[in-house]
């Protein structure tokens, strides 16, 4: 699989929507994840991230603009002892309490499906990342329709164990704009990561589209420790 650069991927995609990015930096001693949420919608718009424990959650920046919260508020990233999950929805409980009771991670996310709005039937896209005794592994998922067919449900799992230093994978929910909005297709895309935490960030906010960008969380766990350093910009302040 061609390495792709993830600065011409997101100047590429005015509307990729909401994406995760996973893999490992250069140096091979951090593992990083990257989540980041786009909106056409005055109501997508209006939110930031803000921290909550040892993730984040998003919130409404102007709380009388809002008009529906059901997609658009909940909590992308929490941490379960050494498991990091990452998603677009409120399926980062689902895994959560499904890792919990000691379930894997795909099989938490069976009893979920895409989001019910149609006609987009946007994919739910989640990430985990499990960092223990020096080690790392990771895995992604999305769950879609059928083509933007709601009567199917297709759901696909990618397991990464032992990642390659200096690479990376990335989700997106949709494949680029348009009206219905039509849903990422194949595997994750492999990208470039850097070891400068904060070039990385930078390099990931200026490449989204300036008009429908909203918030970015970026993470760098040390493999060797458990010990982390997060950035999070919102367009919102």
């Amino acid at each position: 699989m061609e390495m792709l650069s993830i600065e011409k991927e997101l100047k590429g995609n005015a509307y990729p929507g909401r994406g995760i990015i996973i893999g490992k930096t250069p140096d091979g001693t951090k593992a990083v994840t990257a989540y980041f949420i786009m909106g056409r919608s005055e109501n997508s718009r209006n939110r930031v991230f803000v921290t909550e424990g040892e993730g984040i959650r998003t919130q409404a920046y102007d709380p009388s603009k809002l008009t529906d919260p059901s997609l658009i508020i909940y909590a992308p990233v929490r941490v379960l002892g050494n498991k990091t999950i990452v998603t677009n929805g409120d399926q980062t409980d689902t895994a959560y309490e499904g890792l919990e009771k000691g379930l894997t991670f795909e099989q938490s996310l069976r009893i979920r499906e895409f989001e019910p709005d149609g006609p987009n039937y946007t994919p739910r896209i989640s990430g985990v990342m499990l960092v223990e005794n020096g080690e790392y592994h990771y895995a992604m998922s999305i769950l879609k329709s059928n083509n933007g067919n709601p009567a199917a449900s297709n759901r696909y799992t990618f397991t990464y164990e032992n990642p390659v230093a200096g690479e990376g994978h990335f989700i997106h929910t949709y494949k680029c704009d348009g009206n219905p909005l039509p849903s990422f297709e194949g595997e994750p895309k492999l990208v470039d990561i850097l070891d400068d935490m904060d070039a990385y960030t930078e390099l990931l906010w200026n490449s989204l589209n300036e008009e429908n960008k909203v918030s970015l969380f970026v993470r760098y766990i040390d493999i060797a420790t458990g010990t982390y350093e997060t950035k999070i910009v919102n367009k919102n302040q």
